[in-house]
């Protein structure tokens, strides 16, 4: 490999970890405790279909335990939609700052 490649890969690559070390880490809060966490309703197009599976939901949690925000992060859109209804609806116990977490919501349609 010539000098230049191998200086641009370098380059490239020291950027690369400069960027990952200047974003701030938002990352859940291992203490925070669920007050309320309604069930999702099994849709009845899923039952009819028998679908089941895992809706991962990943929600933004005010410091006060409210969820502020909630998206679908995987799993079937039919199961996902009624995962991330409830996932909206879900509070958590109080906290020192704003916080993310990944609920996950297992659908069996026995």
């Amino acid at each position: 490999m010539k000098l230049g490649s191998c200086l641009r890969v370098l380059q490239a690559s020291a950027l690369i970890l400069g960027l990952a070390c200047a974003v701030p880490a938002v990352h859940a809060d291992e203490n925070r405790r669920v007050l309320s966490n309604p069930k999702p309703d099994y849709p009845d197009i899923a039952r009819k279909l028998s679908l089941h599976g895992v809706a991962k939901i990943q929600v933004t949690i005010a410091a006060n335990g409210r969820v502020v925000d909630a998206k679908v992060v995987g799993g079937h859109p039919i199961l996902a939609n009624a995962a991330l209804f409830a996932a909206r609806n879900w509070k958590f116990e109080a906290g020192s700052s704003e916080t993310t977490e990944i609920l996950e919501f297992r659908f069996d349609p026995s």
